[in-house]
């Protein structure tokens, strides 16, 4: 159901033919690069906060690590993963697939400047064995993200 959700929002972006359904798994970014045949910090990883009770998606380079010190800095809190219990019912998409498209109202939706280092990236598509190709100005506007933060440490090499 979340699969076909982010299919429908991305058919009304014009970018449902950008999705690609591999055949092995795409749930974590080593497997989403070996599936996709790309680096792994092409994988624009969605990682799901809680702030209070607000959800929050961040979408990062797929090598990059949250900074504790500026994530507080930026946000004001300390960073707090959604447990995987309850993805899928705060945002819409369960772990594996999360993905800014098609998520629950209310959900904010935020870029790391960790992205920027890669011309195209390959988000997921509301499930586990599914991607979508973009470029950083794609993502940006169809993820309608509230902005870009810098709460990530460098991608290690």
């Amino acid at each position: 159901m979340s699969f076909e959700r982010a299919k429908q929002y991305l058919t009304e972006q014009g970018l449902a033919d950008r999705i690609i359904v591999p055949e092995h798994s795409s749930a974590t970014v080593a497997e989403a690069a070996e599936a996709l045949g790309c680096e792994p910090g092409m994988i624009a990883k969605t990682l799901s906060f809680l702030q209070g009770d607000q959800p929050v998606l961040i979408l990062v380079e797929g090598m990059a690590r949250i900074d504790n010190k500026k994530y507080r800095h930026h946000f004001g809190c300390k960073a707090k993963m959604i447990p995987a219990e309850q993805v899928e019912g705060l945002v819409g998409h369960d772990i594996g697939g999360v993905c800014p498209f098609g998520i629950l109202p209310g959900v904010t939706v935020w870029l790391d400047e960790s992205l920027k280092i890669h011309e195209t990236v390959y988000p997921a598509a509301g499930s586990d064995h599914s991607a979508v190709r973009l470029s950083i100005e794609e993502l940006e506007k169809c993820s309608k993200a509230a902005g870009w933060v810098d709460v990530c440490k460098s991608p290690e090499m």
